[in-house]
């Protein structure tokens, strides 16, 4: 079972009312491992001395019979300044559905970005330089489906983000149907297997880049979803 902890950082819940958003039991948990950054881009640049980004766990462990997962979603400023407003998004796409995310708010259907299921929004007043928060993230993954899970770092009005991770895959070449958990992880696509060893065509849109509106407007389509940019080359890639 992994750690479930949130630092102390200031923050409060953002308001619930989103006229548009700029992108846009038991739970089975097998140990993370180390977090990494994988799949993460800078996007638009962030101010004097912020340097902002995610982590995600590198190993998460599916129940075969609920579907039930859970991770942890971590922001970080690496940078010698404070942050400043800022929130982060957690967003479910294919066969990854996030079902809480612990001190955060649902984004509303209407306003998720194109070929995403679910997302919360996590505000974060100010995170101090060198300093970082994290997230409990509660959610399902459909073995019979790829999964993929995206995390924004904004403006608290949405209007830049300075740094995204993914949309980026869980899952596991190997799957294993009759044991209780299946292991996933960061970075592979899931390739499903029915019970029996059927292996069952990949589900989902291939989506890497996802649009970035006119500030304060909505999502475009644009085929494929992915980075909220607005044709801006990242400045660097995690690894």
């Amino acid at each position: 079972m992994s750690s479930r902890r949130m630092t102390t950082i200031a923050g409060s819940l953002v308001t619930a009312a989103f006229s548009t958003v700029m992108i846009f039991s038991v739970t089975a948990s097998a140990d993370e491992g180390p977090a990494s950054s994988k799949g993460g881009k800078a996007v638009d640049e962030a101010p004097a001395g912020v340097e902002l980004t995610t982590t995600l766990p590198g190993t998460i462990s599916v129940d075969n019979s609920s579907q039930k997962t859970d991770l942890t979603a971590t922001v970080k400023n690496d940078g010698s300044k404070d942050s400043g407003k800022i929130r982060l998004l957690v967003v479910g796409f294919d066969g990854m559905t996030v079902k809480n995310v612990q001190g955060c708010s649902p984004i509303e259907e209407k306003d998720l970005p194109e070929g995403s299921n679910s997302g919360f929004a996590c505000p974060v007043d100010n995170l101090a330089a060198g300093k970082s928060k994290s997230y409990a993230v509660d959610a399902t993954f459909d073995l019979k489906k790829t999964g993929k899970i995206c995390l924004p770092v904004q403006t608290g009005d949405g209007k830049k983000t300075f740094w995204q991770q993914g949309p980026v895959p869980f899952g596991t070449t190997n799957p294993s149907p009759n044991a209780p958990a299946t292991p996933l992880l960061l970075g592979t696509d899931n390739k499903p297997v029915a019970p029996g060893g059927d292996e069952l065509p990949k589900t989902g849109v291939e989506r890497d880049l996802l649009p970035l509106g006119a500030a304060g407007a909505s999502l475009m389509a644009a085929g494929v979803a992915g980075l909220w940019w607005s044709q801006r080359r990242p400045r660097r890639t995690a690894s």
